[in-house]
């Protein structure tokens, strides 16, 4: 009979959690099978992760480099972007090949950069933005996918229970069950889901807040949901689960407005336009582009790296700058998109993306939230001022953050891969002292390709 591996991408879940809560379904597969600690890529965010899970590589060859990128050519800062063609080294389901007979061999739900991705199936939110309003749209492969299966039995997949001030928990229940009908219908040979809300309370209320443990049982309710499943669809012998997560959190006291003081400096310029102040990324000697805890630091000529970098490390809640080759290649972050110093901020700290000394003068899209358009993450646009009905310029809110190397700080918490597989790759896998996501991706495209 066909055999089945799926994958849950539960973000926050940490090793420490596995026995420490009461999350049956996860440690039930964790004692029936194997599990160990794994140490994240650098930078520990998002799509550099999942890049690496998906690829086996570092980010300096996947190209990867954060949540966002720059442009050097055009002057211009994108986050988010989904495309496909940014991932540049082949991913677990471009090793299968083309399907026989007809089978699905592989399928991806609300993984990063799967926008028009060679997996068989492919879910991803891509909504339709028009003059006045948005169309809740996910794009799917087969095209028709979204549409005509997932849609008419779930309802639209709701973009803002995925991001923004009302994400929430409604979110992962869609993907799950978006997850469940996947797999009854398509049948895909290996199958990677992705449960995000654990991130949403980590980053609001902190690592060890009552709501991220409500939110971690509620993510092994769902694992035990689709276990159930595929009990019922008499495929459980025939069905290997593993569950990973991407990254841990610290918690944090405070942040660094790295742009603010890139900006005090004189490296960083503003335009003002139209009666708000934007980046002059033209005329900037230095600017940064942040990313939770770390920040590429694009610096325009090469004579003023040294003098950028003086500045920096002297910084209060600055850890280190990373400015050679050597440096960065030790964390394997030396690609051509990464900045010409990297910042890393210490570990109860994190970088907002700010430049505005009045915050009359900040950008409208400050206030709203606007993932594509910041040239920085904020994770503030998880928070809402109904006051002012807007999003708050408040850094101070937000209360766990992550992307630091997880070597720099010995002895916490990691993230976790967890199989229901016992064999020898697996055995050879966990003979190593500790594993990367780079090197779990190897394992899973070596072990199911």
């Amino acid at each position: 009979m066909h055999k089945h591996l799926v994958v849950f991408n539960v973000v926050g879940l940490e090793s420490s959690n596995i026995f420490a809560m009461n999350l049956p379904n996860i440690q039930q597969i964790a004692e029936r099978g194997t599990y160990c600690p794994v140490t994240p890529v650098f930078p520990a965010v998002t799509s550099t992760v999942q890049a690496s899970l998906l690829t086996g590589k570092y980010p300096n060859e996947h190209g990867i480099i954060s949540n966002g990128t720059y442009e050097r050519s055009n002057c211009s800062v994108s986050f988010w972007e989904q495309d496909s063609s940014l991932v540049k080294s082949p991913r677990i389901w471009d090793f299968l090949g083309e399907g026989v007979a007809g089978d699905v061999n592989s399928a991806v739900l609300f993984w990063q950069n799967t926008l028009h991705a060679k997996s068989d199936v492919v879910v991803t939110p891509k909504p339709i933005h028009l003059e006045s309003r948005m169309i809740m749209w996910c794009y799917s492969r087969p095209p028709s996918f979204y549409e005509d299966a997932l849609k008419p039995k779930l309802g639209e997949f709701q973009l803002a229970t995925y991001w923004g001030p009302l994400a929430s928990s409604k979110s992962t229940d869609w993907i799950a069950a978006a997850t469940e009908v996947t797999f009854e219908t398509q049948r895909p040979s290996i199958l990677f889901t992705y449960f995000p809300h654990v991130d949403y309370s980590t980053q609001r209320f902190g690592k060890n807040s009552r709501e991220v443990k409500e939110d971690l049982v509620k993510a092994d309710n769902l694992v035990g949901g689709f276990i159930e499943k595929v009990r019922k669809l008499d495929l459980l012998d025939n069905t290997e689960f593993v569950i990973l997560s991407e990254y841990p959190f610290s918690d944090v006291e405070g942040f660094i407005n790295l742009n603010l003081l890139l900006r005090d400096e004189g490296f960083l310029q503003v335009r003002q336009i139209g009666g708000f102040e934007f980046i002059d990324f033209e005329y900037s000697d230095a600017f940064a582009m942040v990313d939770h805890q770390v920040a590429h630091i694009y610096v325009k000529k090469p004579t003023r790296i040294d003098q950028v970098k003086e500045y920096l490390v002297k910084i209060p809640g600055m850890d280190r700058v990373l400015s050679t080759v050597s440096e960065k290649h030790e964390f394997q972050i030396d690609h051509p998109k990464s900045g010409e110093l990297i910042a890393i901020s210490d570990k109860n700290k994190w970088f907002t993306y700010y430049w505005w000394y009045d915050p009359t003068l900040a950008p409208p899209f400050a206030t709203t939230v606007d993932i594509h358009r910041k040239p920085g993450y904020d994770p503030v646009e998880l928070f809402f001022d109904h006051h002012k009905k807007s999003i708050p310029l408040d850094a101070s809110l937000v209360r766990s953050s992550h992307g630091r190397p997880l070597q720099l700080d010995s002895g916490n918490a990691s993230s976790i891969f967890i199989t229901s597989k016992k064999d020898e790759r697996v055995e050879s896998l966990l003979a190593k002292d500790s594993i990367t996501s780079a090197e779990l991706g190897s394992y899973l495209i070596e072990s199911y390709t």
